[in-house]
């Protein structure tokens, strides 16, 4: 059956560590012999409720523990890929956070290694084309991501750009200015979450200061006119997450999300899952999600599908780009 939320489709913000399932936490806790402070994996979901961005973020990087290996990245990897698969992904950009590996004493390479490994048989196991997006943490300095950046060199055949993501407020884009001219002088791509908790501000920072060509979330965009004027005019796609927003109490019910003013506007938005683990869903339930709470129509879930291939970093193969876009025009609902 063609459900709509099968609909062929780009992910283009997911941070794989946020696909960490507790059956998958528990199993490799076994694995490496770590203690998790959870009786079961039904007492570690209920403690998958979270206040805002930064009570989500103590978990997240507090279960990040169990990941040790080369084995354990590979493994959550392919686990995500499986599932991504299942709801129509044909694309993953994927982002993952060294310096959350790194500051506990993990390789950089074992990470990039492991996950490598996932990517690039994915295409073959799972019908997945992926890329790579390394991340710096933007609670940490930025002499930090530069070290990060610099540790990375050996392993950029396996990364294609560079983002900004974890506690936004009080952490604007500026900071970052050299890492990301480094980065681009090692022919990186470059996307920096930002409007998510961070003002309008924080979008026009990213790309006059960053120079990025996607903003990841962009939520709060929508209170700045001009900015809007500016994204729909430069086609400046947004990766929005509307699972996460409603989790993080970015907004309070998914009924008022503004994907669909959005999309009335004019901007290029996308939808994606960020942290599905935590967040209640994947892409595809997301796709259901705000299908039913925005009441969304075939046109509109086409629309976004068409975006996420449009807004992926598919240029150097714009025939690989070309036969996504012609999948979901062909896609037909039940």
């Amino acid at each position: 059956m063609n459900l709509p939320e099968h609909l062929p489709k780009a992910e283009l913000h997911l941070h794989i560590e946020g696909t960490l399932e507790p059956e998958l936490a528990f199993a490799l806790a076994a694995r490496n012999g770590v203690d998790l402070p959870y009786a079961d994996t039904e007492e570690l979901r209920r403690a998958y409720r979270f206040d805002d961005l930064r009570s989500f973020l103590d978990l997240y990087y507090a279960l990040m523990t169990v990941l040790r290996t080369a084995d354990d990245f590979a493994e959550l990897a392919d686990a995500y890929l499986a599932r991504a698969a299942a709801q129509g992904v044909r694309h993953a950009e994927i982002f993952f956070d060294p310096q959350a590996h790194t500051d506990r004493g993990i390789p950089l390479g074992t990470v990039v290694e492991g996950l490598a490994r996932a990517l690039e048989r994915s295409e073959e196991r799972h019908g997945v084309t992926t890329q790579l997006i390394m991340c710096f943490l933007r609670d940490r300095s930025a002499e930090a991501a530069r070290e990060t950046l610099d540790a990375a060199k050996p392993y950029l055949r396996h990364i294609a750009g560079v983002g900004l993501d974890s506690a936004e407020v009080g952490h604007p884009p500026a900071e970052f200015r050299e890492v990301y001219e480094a980065a681009a002088a090692l022919g990186l791509r470059k996307v920096a979450h930002a409007g998510e908790e961070g003002p309008p501000s924080y979008v026009r920072e990213a790309l006059d200061v960053l120079g990025v060509e996607r903003i990841d979330h962009g939520l709060r965009a929508m209170e700045d006119p001009e900015l809007v004027r500016r994204l729909v005019r430069d086609r400046v796609p947004l990766t929005l997450c509307p699972l996460s927003n409603v989790r993080l109490r970015a907004v309070d019910l998914l009924e008022d999300h503004p994907l669909k003013a959005m999309m009335d506007a004019g901007l290029l938005v996308t939808v994606n899952s960020d942290d599905p683990a935590y967040f209640g869903g994947y892409v595809g339930d997301t796709f259901h999600a705000v299908r039913e709470a925005l009441a969304l129509t075939e046109d509109d879930l086409r629309r976004l599908a068409r975006n996420s291939f449009e807004a992926a970093f598919l240029d150097h193969d714009e025939e690989l780009r070309a036969r996504y876009l012609a999948e979901v025009d062909a896609y037909t609902f039940d």
